[in-house]
């Protein structure tokens, strides 16, 4: 751990728990400063949140959290937003825009710093990138490093901590591997995808921010920290691969150059384009942990690289467990392009259709669905569907159904089974059949002033480009099935409300 003395630090004590009050945090919309909020506020701290627009994270935060209108970018913005600060959490980067983002990062840190040290502000704690100075950095981390030195310069004691390739979903480095696994079943792989890293898991760098709150200080220190393991980029898409049952042929060549390889990238990944560039730049510097002095400062013990991916593997499938569609999708009720919506690496296709009935009534036809009672639309398709999924292997449609009319959670319904349901508002079936992928369809009802709203969802989590082809190969017979099945339904419910 190196210890720098700063003019004018030596004379401040050291901070001990329990003496911050107000605590706040910049970058609480992007990936990092996010998760942190919610950790803050559950540690229940007073926090004030720094937003350019305010009106968008708002909703976002808990009743006691503050939301303070400023831009570092704009130096007298950040007065009123520090005032009465006691420690600062600084995870601001352009590393996003389409200007030069070192100058734009320079000019925020040097108006945050110089605002900071006006308002009394008594410690900063900053997020930055491991790497070897001495070895030649790349313009992301020697940005990243140079902003340390700015908020240092303040004289305001600063908490460096650095890190490699931080492993969550949602991460653009762990997305960015995890959409090259997915989509590439031969990977050509330059010289950088053999340099070493030290992946952290999201929620290791969160308990470490944490824990700067209260870390006795009273001079600046940089603290690098990583998980268990030192391994390659090549391993961490491997590890991937394996814990999603991908088999992936990684052919090194010596002729990709970091340069070249970012541009490969925008072609592969291009939701990514812009930033994947500069961050592949950066992916030939060596991010390992040289000073492991974290893991004696602080009770924290860090994930392995494989116990990262499965938690990260697992929290999405939480997240996604809990996500209501009817928040999440279009207002417009129907899916705005070909193909379907995106949800990280899930496909999702959705319709809704207005019922002149109850909820109840809409929901009828939705419970009674399958088994001897059909999938009311294309019943040659489906037939064909389960029969081809006998051939394969799968359970095929000779399970039917336990009831005609009830169903519950666990329940056996043709090749779907009864993951959730809630009666007269919610069912989700998973499928069991066998795909290159995992599939759920989804139906929710909502009432609305005289009538009740019936949106169906179909969802694909596509594996590789096996499962990808498969999705696109059949989306529109998919969609047609689909519609005419949903159309059926509300017919049904309305002809059964209207005799009785």
């Amino acid at each position: 751990m190196d210890q720098l003395d700063v003019a004018g630090q030596s004379a401040l004590a050291p901070m001990k728990q329990g003496h911050l009050s107000l605590v706040l945090l910049t970058g609480a919309s992007g990936y990092i400063g996010g998760r942190l909020l919610k950790a803050l506020e559950q540690a229940h701290r007073a926090v004030r949140c720094l937003a350019r627009r305010p009106e968008f994270l708002q909703p976002r935060v808990a009743p006691t959290t503050e939301v303070e209108q400023a831009d570092c970018l704009d130096r007298a913005s950040l007065t009123s937003a520090l005032a009465g600060v006691d420690a600062a959490y600084y995870l601001v980067h352009s590393m996003g825009s389409a200007g030069q983002f070192e100058e734009q990062d320079r000019r925020a840190a040097q108006n945050f710093a110089a605002a900071a040290r006006e308002a009394g502000v008594r410690r900063i704690i900053y997020l930055g990138g491991l790497g070897d100075q001495e070895q030649g950095l790349s313009a992301h981390l020697r940005s990243r490093h140079e902003v340390a030195d700015i908020l240092r310069s303040s004289g305001i004691p600063t908490i460096e901590f650095r890190a490699s390739i931080v492993i969550g979903s949602g991460s653009l480095s762990f997305e960015m591997i995890r959409t090259l696994v997915q989509r590439l079943p031969v990977m050509i792989c330059p010289k950088w995808v053999a340099v070493k890293a030290q992946p952290i898991a999201v929620e290791d760098v969160i308990a470490y921010l944490m824990a700067g709150l209260d870390l006795p200080l009273q001079l600046s220190q940089v603290i690098e920290i990583g998980g268990t393991d030192q391994v390659s980029y090549g391993e961490i898409m491997q590890e991937y691969a394996r814990q999603c049952g991908l088999h992936r042929l990684m052919i090194p060549v010596p002729l990709l150059t970091p340069r070249l390889s970012s541009l490969w990238l925008g072609l592969i990944t291009p939701i990514y384009a812009r930033v994947g560039r500069k961050l592949v730049d950066s992916m030939r510097n060596p991010t390992p942990v040289r000073d492991p002095s974290a893991l004696t400062i602080f009770p924290i013990k860090p994930m392995s690289l494989r116990d990262s991916i499965a938690r990260a593997l697992h929290n999405e499938d939480q997240e996604f467990a809990l996500t209501r569609w009817s928040d999440a999708l279009s207002s417009s009720g129907q899916s705005s392009a070909w193909g379907g919506e995106q949800f990280g690496t899930r496909l999702v296709d959705f319709r809704t259709i207005e019922v002149a009935v109850p909820p109840r009534a809409a929901f009828a036809p939705i419970r009674r669905i399958g088994g001897a009672n059909g999938w009311y639309f294309a019943s040659i398709l489906w037939w064909i569907r389960g029969t081809t999924d006998l051939l394969v292997g799968g359970v095929g449609l000779r399970r039917s159904r336990r009831d005609p009319q009830t169903l519950s959670a666990g329940d056996a319904l043709d090749f779907w089974r009864v993951e959730s349901i809630e009666p007269d508002r919610r069912l989700r079936l998973a499928a069991e059949m066998k795909i290159p992928g995992r599939a759920w369809l989804q139906f929710e009802v909502e009432p609305t002033s005289h009538a009740s709203i019936i949106r169906q969802t179909a969802i694909f989590d596509p594996a590789g480009l096996a499962g990808l082809l498969y999705w696109y190969a059949l989306y529109p017979v998919h969609r047609w099935m689909f519609k005419g099945m949903l159309r059926e339904i509300a017919t049904r419910a309305e002809r059964e409300a209207a005799g009785g």
